[in-house]
């Protein structure tokens, strides 16, 4: 017990504190690093969430490159920036006072969401699919968008946002919905200025020109599928996809096999001798009368019943009757 104090002991230590003679020593480290918190926006993206965010959206990214460089015919790079998450008001103060405005919604999400293209990629894919070299000048970039130019940039953002539907496509569907198309930002307002919103950035190079988009994804439209982006229930969904998909697959290969089919216009019975007497001409009775039905067999079961005919000057048959379970010939 040497490590226990005596009264005698703490009374001296108190005593030398208290005249200065043994300098207290702080309970707090002063190098510790302390983590400055905003209580008027609260986190409500945990990692995990954010990582699977951006886990989606990197699919997205993939598709992005694809898709630019094949409509654009030139060189074309996309990739995840970044993932913030920051008040609507926030980002609203972040991007141009004129730019590219798309707002969407899904018809499985309750409320809007917003893509932000900054102008030198708008212009540059404009100026490339209307042959030029995917270079604007500031003066086009000054200018507004023509009709022609919008109704193009529209059609551009309803397949990106085709795109954006097979990224989320494992997880849900979102069955995205072009709104409209704004170029100032005062005149959009998806949520509340103080709302939480996930901030998807991709940086985009296409030929020489570079530039942002953004994807702006509020809180209260992500909410209902917020416990589907843990990794554990991510993993857990794609396996099940993964199994559907492989049962639709075999399903397929198997309804692609070929099967025979075999009509039997009925049997006799002869005997040897005369088998081995047949000659060209000779007539064999059958057991099966003219009007009769005939057994279908697929295989060596007998699975439908049917009438001789012609069709088109071929030989046919006319299914009458399905047998479920099938007939075994025991004959």
């Amino acid at each position: 017990m040497a490590d226990v104090l005596s009264q005698h002991e703490i009374d001296a230590l108190l005593a030398a504190i208290s005249t200065g003679e043994l300098q207290q020593q702080p309970v707090l480290d002063e190098h510790k690093k302390v983590k400055v918190y905003d209580f008027k926006r609260a986190v409500r993206f945990s990692k995990d969430q954010i990582r699977n965010l951006t886990r989606i959206h990197e699919g997205f990214a993939r598709l992005l490159t694809s898709f630019f460089s094949a409509q654009l015919r030139t060189f074309a790079h996309v990739y995840v920036a970044s993932v913030d998450q920051l008040s609507y008001e926030e980002f609203i103060r972040s991007i141009p006072e004129k730019t590219i405005l798309t707002p969407f919604e899904g018809a499985s999400l309750q409320g809007r969401m917003l893509m932000e293209m900054n102008p030198h990629i708008t212009y540059a894919m404009l100026d490339r699919l209307f042959g030029g070299k995917g270079i604007p000048s500031e003066i086009e970039m000054d200018r507004g968008l023509t009709e022609i130019e919008v109704s193009v940039l529209e059609g551009m953002n309803e397949k990106i946002l085709g795109l954006f539907e097979e990224a989320w496509r494992d997880l849900m569907e979102v069955n995205a919905m072009l709104l409209d198309l704004e170029t100032n930002p005062q005149f959009v307002q998806i949520v509340p200025p103080n709302e939480t919103v996930i901030v998807i950035s991709f940086s985009i190079d296409i030929g020489e020109a570079s530039g942002i988009l953004n994807l702006c994804l509020p809180y209260l439209v992500l909410e209902p599928v917020m416990p589907k982006l843990t990794t554990q229930q991510m993993f857990s969904t794609q396996k099940i996809e993964k199994q559907g998909v492989e049962s639709e697959t075999l399903k397929g290969s198997v309804q692609r096999v070929e099967l025979p089919i075999i009509v039997e216009l009925g049997t006799a019975g002869i005997s040897i001798e005369d088998f081995l007497s047949l000659e060209t001409g000779d007539v064999i009775k059958l057991n099966q009368p003219v009007d009769g039905k005939l057994n279908v067999r697929v295989g060596p079961e007998v699975k439908f019943e049917g009438y001789p005919g012609t069709k088109k000057g071929r030989m046919a048959i006319r299914i009458e009757k399905v047998l479920s379970e099938g007939v075994e010939n025991n004959e």
